[in-house]
């Protein structure tokens, strides 16, 4: 089993636990950071009628109800919501809280969408589970319209410079997996998270690969001591 299967297989397993885990090991605030990232998007986007948003590696579907809730509340007329995930496991969860949004089994690499469809793509905490990553950001800017925007919400790998840097880093690697494991029954994939961050690009690498891919960084800012950062980029 190669990597990116066995990452797709961990996620099968923790499905069923993954939205209280969230909410607990983020002490809820990751609800700030997608409500966040969606008013802006709008903001920046700057329309009210939207065809098509493209949320990958939708999980549970938590970054959806968010896009949703968002176009009620900016007047936005939303025509579709697309969820694409390769976890079955995952997008089971999504598909009973949210049975009217269509969801598509398929990779970050390969949308199985058409050219030019989607005015918004996100993808929440998934980007770095994404082993060929220019691949995937290619594919986001080949189904992108023109003047379309991908919306990214990451941990992002930081220097550590201040103490808070050091208290950040204590959680995620000693209380997470014990909290994780003990919510999910699944210690090793909240070892997995630490470890993936740990190994995740910096902010100013993640802002190249963007732009290799034709998608210039328009908003880059880090939320709450920078465990979270938000990334919005315009195909150009």
């Amino acid at each position: 089993m190669g990597k990116q299967e066995k990452i797709v297989s961990m996620f099968d397993d923790i499905a069923g636990t993954y939205d209280v885990a969230n909410r607990v090991l983020s002490m809820g605030i990751d609800k700030s950071w997608r409500n966040k990232a969606c008013k802006l998007a709008y903001k920046y986007y700057g329309k009210k009628e939207l065809g098509k948003i493209v949320d990958v590696a939708c999980g549970t579907g938590d970054m959806i109800t968010y896009w949703q809730k968002n176009a009620l509340e900016e007047n936005v007329n939303l025509q579709e919501i697309v969820g694409i995930d390769p976890s079955v496991g995952m997008m089971d969860v999504a598909k009973k809280k949210l049975p009217e949004v269509q969801f598509i089994e398929a990779r970050a690499t390969d949308l199985t969408l058409e050219d030019n469809s989607a005015d918004i793509i996100s993808i929440s905490y998934g980007i770095r589970n994404v082993v060929e990553r220019q691949k995937a950001f290619d594919e986001f800017a080949r189904v992108l319209k023109p003047g379309g925007l991908m919306v990214i919400l990451e941990f992002t790998k930081n220097k550590k410079e201040n103490p808070i840097d050091y208290i950040t880093d204590f959680y995620m690697n000693k209380i997470l997996p014990v909290l994780g494991g003990l919510i999910s029954r699944n210690k090793e994939a909240y070892t997995y998270l630490p470890n993936s961050i740990d190994e995740f690009l910096t902010t100013t690498n993640l802002k190249k690969e963007l732009n290799e891919a034709g998608l210039r960084p328009i908003y880059v800012k880090g939320f709450s001591m920078n465990i979270s950062t938000l990334f919005i980029a315009r195909k150009v």
